[in-house]
């Protein structure tokens, strides 16, 4: 097991208020905390500076000498100086613009490092059309995003490793790095999963003639592809399937879907839930209270959704994004069917309410998958995976 230092270099910035305090992301200091619990040796964090960063609900201020490792503002333009990189340690970094000279920097300082992979270069151009309506300037970011996929692979390719949020990146990386991982994101946890008695309860209740319970949970984002979610339920209405769908989240579609579900008179069976807290809200909710999960995700992001679903029982139906694709392929659960349609998402449903047994079949699979891939495990085989690099001879 490796003792060395572990170096972590994040994708996101931090403001700095003092010498001695910063703001930052609770979600990502959660995470690192992690991270210590796992790795036996030091652990530093090397982090950018954004004066300009905006409040976040989730922004933390925090005094760095009283946390239980050393958190350092730097320029990664300039990392090559930062005494932190020496012999003794691994870096772990993210695949980003910022960070594509990282490998040929550890290779010249002969310092084994990691990249950690999330979206693939067609996702980057999904997000591309989802938030860019003006031409000339998707072009450019079309060019651009390219531009930096090129360079990715050169430093993946030059890398020690890398780790795969989800198969877009794993299948696009894995020919060019003898050392990739895939792993599924999420934040369930063992203790967390659904047990057999609630999944016995669910399933008697699915089975029986009742309406059928849809959900989604996430970012009420036009990336997410809530605006459609509206749209399926109008259809569902149309089709006369009786249904309860249960919209958790907030984001900038709140307003024009509370509208849509008034203009198509969907009240009586749509409900805006607003934001849950996940572990204590969210989870309890929905393993109770939803069959089917409805992701209309316009793009492929790794997103923790898909797992933390299915940890809770919940079968997906859903847009064929390549990681939504790939990760029913790789679980064998879940229904995809064709981007951007609303009105296919809304057959498959209908299908599968007068199919209530497959639903319930689905279910027990999706959970048997996610016990395999609960945080504990996933960050398990990630810590195993870093100490098998660190410890292999450097190239």
């Amino acid at each position: 097991m490796s003792t060395r230092t572990l170096v972590l270099l994040p994708s996101l910035a931090a403001k700095k208020v003092s010498d001695t305090q910063i703001i930052i992301t609770r979600k990502f200091l959660d995470g690192v905390h992690e991270y210590l619990k796992y790795w036996p040796g030091k652990l530093v964090v090397l982090i950018e500076e954004d004066p300009n960063l905006s409040d976040n609900l989730d922004n933390v201020t925090i005094d760095i000498n009283r946390l239980p490792f050393l958190i350092k503002m730097v320029d990664f333009d300039n990392i090559h100086t930062e005494i932190e990189l020496q012999s003794d340690s691994i870096v772990l970094a993210a695949v980003s613009n910022r960070q594509n000279h990282i490998s040929t920097v550890c290779k010249y300082k002969k310092i084994q490092n990691i990249y950690i992979s999330e979206n693939s270069l067609r996702t980057r151009i999904q997000m591309v059309n989802a938030t860019t309506g003006n031409v000339l300037r998707r072009v450019k970011k079309y060019l651009w995003e390219a531009y930096q996929e090129w360079k990715q692979r050169r430093a993946i390719a030059r890398a020690s490793g890398v780790q795969c949020n989800g198969t877009p990146t794993f299948r696009a990386y894995q020919a060019i790095n003898q050392n990739a991982l895939l792993y599924f994101d999420t934040r369930v946890t063992e203790d967390m999963l659904i047990s057999q008695t609630e999944l016995q309860e669910k399933s008697t209740y699915c089975l029986e003639n009742r309406p059928l319970r849809l959900l989604f949970s996430g970012r009420l984002l036009k990336i997410k592809g809530v605006d459609h979610l509206i749209m399926v339920a109008a259809e569902l209405k149309k089709l006369g399937v009786r249904f309860e769908m249960s919209i958790c989240g907030d984001g900038d579609l709140k307003a024009l879907m509370t509208h849509q579900i008034h203009v198509f008179e969907l009240s009586d069976s749509v409900k805006m839930m607003g934001n849950l807290e996940f572990k204590s809200e969210l989870v309890p909710f929905v393993k109770k209270n939803a069959d089917l999960f409805i992701c209309c995700h316009r793009q492929g992001d790794p997103s923790c959704t898909y797992l933390e679903t299915m940890s809770c029982g919940i079968p997906i139906v859903g847009y064929d994004n390549e990681a939504f694709a790939g990760l029913v392929q790789y679980s064998d659960t879940g229904w995809p069917v064709k981007m951007n349609r609303p009105d296919l998402l809304a057959k498959k449903i209908a299908e599968l309410d007068g199919n209530r047994q497959a639903i319930v079949a689905e279910s027990y699979k999706a959970v048997n998958f996610s016990r395999q891939h609960t945080f504990e495990k996933t960050f398990q085989r990630r810590i195993d995976h870093i100490n098998t690099v660190s410890e292999s001879k450097f190239i």
